[in-house]
């Protein structure tokens, strides 16, 4: 029994855990907060570990894991639904300081990230799944739980709402939006 529970284990850790840095990657750009990020990653390890033996070896385990990530995420969300985060002083002040920031020559990541943010959940997870992740229509789909139709939907819509919000990080810069 304990070598059945110990062959178990080892399975479980050479297909599971290669995709925990992905994982919590997506977490984190899903929920914007790595503390958060980091309870979802135990959870959905938990219930993958739990549901383990109805995986089905040869299949696609990454895909797997993404669809318990991103119920583990609907769910979290639901229950944080009420919670309403206030900005410290500290943030608001440092918004409004009176200095400009120096000009980069390009949008950083960490702008694009923002940006990212700003998008809402269920246009954000697509384009995670999509462009960040590479998963194909059909996976994300599977992953979602929603209509192929769908994922290319919100897709295009994730992706023009995110190129809206970094129109105005590019002008600021002087990319774009002038006539050659």
């Amino acid at each position: 029994m304990a070598r059945v529970a110990t062959q178990r284990l080892t399975e479980f850790e050479s297909v599971a855990l290669p995709h925990l840095t992905d994982l919590y990657r997506t977490a984190t750009r899903a929920l914007g907060d790595t503390t958060r990020a980091e309870d979802v990653i135990q959870e959905v390890f938990l219930q993958a570990w739990k549901s383990f033996h109805r995986f089905e070896q040869g299949t696609n385990c990454r895909a797997w894991l993404f669809k318990i990530l991103f119920n583990t995420i609907h769910h979290y969300r639901r229950k944080w639904f009420n919670l309403r985060f206030i900005r410290d002083g500290d943030d608001l002040l440092e918004g409004t300081a009176a200095a400009p920031p120096p000009m980069p020559e390009k949008i950083t990541d960490q702008e694009i990230l923002d940006a990212l943010e700003q998008v809402p959940p269920d246009f954000r997870a697509v384009v995670i799944l999509a462009d960040v992740e590479e998963f194909a229509y059909k996976e994300i789909a599977n992953i979602l739980g929603i209509p192929i139709g769908t994922v290319m939907s919100r897709l295009s819509r994730g992706r023009k709402l995110l190129r809206e919000r970094l129109a105005g990080a590019a002008r600021s810069y002087g990319i774009g939006g002038q006539s050659a």
